[in-house]
C-alpha cells in the first residue's frame, strides 16, 4: 500500500458563496450513510463547516448557515463555537478541524468538509503555512475593543513590510498578523509571509477536491434569489438582536458584509433599497473573488447534481482514478 493511500481519506466541497455546497455534502454524506457505506468500508461521514463567519453563534441566516432540517440528520462540525465578540483565525481552524477529522475517522466515518473559505481550506490541506504563534486570548480581547484603522497603525509600528500588503479592513487577518508579532518579535509576520510565500507541505490526508460549478447568470440569480430570501426570515431582526444583545456596529462591519450593509441601514446611514442593492453587488464581486481564489488549485469542477459528485467521490474511495 501506498504512502498515500495510509492516509486518511477526505473530501472537500467547494465553491463560490450560493453555490449549493451544502446541498451536495448533505445528500453525499446520506449516500454514503446508506448502501454505500459497507461497500466503502465506512460507517457513513460528517460534515466540518469550513466557513470563517458560521463558527460564530448568532450568525446564522446572514451567514447562510445550514439548519438542523437541512442537516438530514448529518451530524455537522465547526458551526457556533465561539462568541462573535471574540477573534477565530485560520489556525483555531485547522488545530479543531484537524481533531474533528481524528474524531470522525476513529468513528469508521468519512470526513466531509465543505465551504468557501479557501483560505482555510488551503491552510487545512498545507498549501498555505500558519505561522507557530499560539492563540493569545487576552491580546485578542485587547485588540477586539479597536477599530480597524487602529489595528492598522499597531501593525503598522510592528511591521511596516506586512503592513504594506495586508487587507487592511480584515480585522481578523490584523488582529492575526499582530499576534504573530507580539509571541515572534517585530516584523516576524512580514518575514513569515515572504518565507512561505508559495510554500507547500504535504498534506496529511488522502484528499478529493470538488468544487461546484455554476454558470455565472445561474449564480447571480441564485445570489439574489438567496438575499431576498434572507430578508424574509429575518435577517434586518437577526442583526439587531445581536447589537441589542452586545455586539457593537464596528465589530458587526468586520463580520463580513451582509452585516456590515445591514447595520449601516439600522444605524440610518443607508436606505432600505440601497441596502438591497448594495449587498447583491458586494456578494457578486465577493463570489468573483472566491472564484478567482479557488482557480488552479487541483479541483474537479462539478455542477451540483448529486450522481456525478458520487460518481467521483466511489471512485476515491476505491483508489481508482477521478479525473475520468
Amino acid at each position: 500500500m501506498s504512502e498515500k493511500n495510509n492516509k486518511p481519506k477526505i473530501i472537500v466541497i467547494l465553491g463560490p458563496t450560493a453555490s449549493g455546497k451544502s446541498d451536495v455534502a448533505v445528500e453525499l454524506a446520506l449516500r454514503l450513510r446508506s448502501g454505500q457505506a459497507k461497500k466503502f468500508g465506512t460507517k457513513g461521514a460528517e460534515v466540518i463547516s469550513a466557513d470563517s463567519r458560521q463558527v460564530y453563534k448568532g450568525l446564522d441566516i446572514g451567514t447562510g448557515k445550514i439548519t438542523k432540517k437541512e442537516m438530514k440528520g448529518i451530524k455537522h462540525h465547526l458551526l457556533d463555537v465561539i462568541s462573535p465578540r471574540k477573534q477565530f483565525s485560520a489556525s483555531d481552524f485547522v488545530r479543531i478541524t484537524n481533531d474533528a477529522i481524528a474524531q470522525i475517522v476513529i468513528s469508521g466515518k468519512i470526513p466531509i468538509v465543505c465551504g468557501g473559505t479557501g483560505f482555510y481550506i488551503d491552510a487545512l490541506l498545507g498549501e498555505k503555512q500558519l505561522a507557530e504563534a499560539p492563540p493569545n486570548e487576552k491580546l485578542r480581547a485587547q485588540l477586539e475593543k479597536k477599530s480597524v484603522e487602529e489595528l492598522f497603525k499597531i501593525l503598522k509600528k510592528l511591521d511596516p513590510e506586512r503592513a504594506k500588503n495586508i487587507d487592511a479592513k480584515n480585522g481578523r487577518r490584523l488582529v492575526r498578523a499582530i499576534e504573530i508579532c507580539e509571541a515572534l518579535g517585530p516584523n516576524s509576520a512580514s518575514r513569515f509571509a515572504q518565507a512561505t510565500l508559495g510554500k507547500k507541505v504535504p498534506s496529511k490526508y488522502d484528499v478529493i477536491k470538488i468544487g461546484i460549478k455554476t454558470e455565472e447568470k445561474e449564480l447571480k440569480n441564485r445570489i439574489n434569489k438567496r438575499i431576498e430570501k434572507w430578508f424574509k426570515m429575518g435577517l434586518l431582526k437577526e442583526v439587531r438582536d445581536l447589537h441589542q444583545k452586545g455586539l457593537s456596529w464596528k465589530r458587526m462591519s468586520e463580520l463580513g458584509l451582509e452585516y456590515k450593509i445591514v447595520a449601516n441601514h439600522l444605524q440610518k446611514k443607508i436606505s432600505k433599497e440601497e441596502m438591497i442593492e448594495r449587498m447583491q453587488i458586494e456578494t457578486w464581486q465577493y463570489a468573483k473573488r472566491q472564484k478567482q481564489w479557488f482557480k488552479d488549485k487541483n479541483i474537479i469542477w462539478l455542477p451540483s447534481k448529486i450522481n456525478l459528485v458520487e460518481k467521483k467521490v466511489k471512485r476515491f474511495l476505491e483508489g481508482g482514478p477521478t479525473r475520468i
